[in-house]
């Protein structure tokens, strides 16, 4: 394949300039002479294969978008994203957000090769009720994936099973809750701020996955927290994203069974629908089965931190290797693409070396890493 030398520098240089990254930053990192890496981003010098593969893997990018002008260009997306909400997202965030568009399109492909399947789910909605939508759309994904009543043990699960990828990963602003990005590799991209508290992060998942079913032609969005300044609570695609994730995560015909009638039962089926007590309140609201005064009495109570459930923190592990997988997820490992990762390894897909590479650690880790999502290596390292 003949390579434009114009494209490869413009776009070398494109992804260096959105991740916020310096020539001199740029040089440190990669070990690039600065002359040299602005000789290359000039066009005035053609990068070896090599030198394109390292600031790929500095900038979060596949080498290929970067020779290949077939594909989109790297960060297009992340671009498309800061220059929508750049007065939201800090440097650190920046890079953090197309690290986890990497980890977006690593999982897609992984699955491809080995040939998960996924249930699509498409939804036409009628009328012009917005926030009726969200409920019409809930109600048809939980019969989609077999859903009568009961609670969703793992709504990242569910999410991920109709070809959603889904990461959590912490962000410095804890004004955002979370992201949704149609990436023209990956498809369907939701990131989810770790910061953010357990059960909120449910809530946020529905939240986003919404926008991924009614809003994948805007290409990305931002939603901030409620409490944040900048949230718009009579945005009505708000409303409708709210709809949704309240209905999926707590279906009326299940609410109505539930006998809640003060805060202490109010908080015992908060922490049974792992929901906060302020998202149970509004439900049963906007549900007519309380009045504000019990709403009120829901709301003053909280499910205590330490009792919180999270399905990728299994209690099986010790407090120290539960804070080790807790940081690792806190960069955005999940475990669902460990097992992919590892599962690829196992199977011949990618090498030692590359399974260190998409999961983000050196491979003398790999062992450890492993052992904390409950894998092992095919191979010693």
């Amino acid at each position: 394949m003949a390579v434009n030398l114009k494209t490869v520098a413009s776009r070398l240089q494109k992804a260096r300039q959105t991740l916020a990254y310096s020539l001199e930053e740029a040089s440190s990192l990669s070990g690039l002479d600065q002359n040299r890496l602005n000789e290359i981003e000039l066009g005035k010098a053609k990068p070896s294969g090599d030198e394109v593969l390292i600031l790929a893997s500095i900038y979060d990018c596949d080498f290929r978008a970067f020779i290949d002008e077939s594909l989109p260009p790297p960060a297009q997306q992340t671009e498309i994203l800061f220059r929508r909400y750049g007065d939201s997202i800090s440097t650190s965030d920046r890079r953090a957000i197309q690290e986890f568009l990497y980890f977006c399109q690593m999982e897609d492909a992984l699955e491809k090769k080995l040939g998960r399947e996924v249930k699509p789910f498409t939804f036409v909605p009628s009328g012009t009720f917005l926030k009726a939508h969200g409920q019409q759309a809930a109600e048809a994904l939980r019969l989609h994936l077999g859903y009568s009543e009961g609670v969703n043990r793992d709504i990242y699960e569910d999410f991920r099973s109709i070809g959603i990828h889904i990461f959590r990963k912490k962000l410095s602003n804890s004004d955002i809750s979370g992201l949704y990005i149609e990436d023209p590799i990956a498809g369907h991209c939701v990131l989810i701020n770790y910061n953010e508290d357990i059960y909120r992060q449910r809530f946020s998942v529905g939240h986003e996955v919404a926008h991924a079913i009614f809003d994948s032609s805007e290409g990305v969005m931002l939603t901030y927290d409620p409490s944040s300044s900048k949230y718009n609570k009579d945005d009505l695609v708000e409303v409708r994203a709210n709809s949704f994730s309240s209905h999926y995560l707590m279906p009326v015909p299940m609410l109505k069974r539930l006998n809640i009638s003060d805060e202490s039962s109010g908080l015992h089926w908060a922490q049974k629908l792992r929901v906060s007590t302020a998202a149970l309140a509004k439900a049963l609201i906007d549900a007519k089965l309380i009045n504000e005064s019990l709403a009120q009495k829901i709301r003053s109570v909280r499910v205590p931190k330490k009792d919180k459930i999270d399905p990728e923190a299994p209690e099986s592990l010790t407090q120290k290797q539960k804070d080790r997988r807790l940081a690792l997820m806190e960069h955005g490992l999940s475990d669902h693409y460990v097992d992919l990762c590892f599962t690829a390894q196992d199977r011949g897909l990618i090498t030692i070396g590359r399974l260190a590479e998409v999961l983000r650690v050196h491979h003398s880790e790999l062992p450890d890493v492993g052992l904390l999502f409950g894998r092992t290596l095919a191979h010693g390292v």
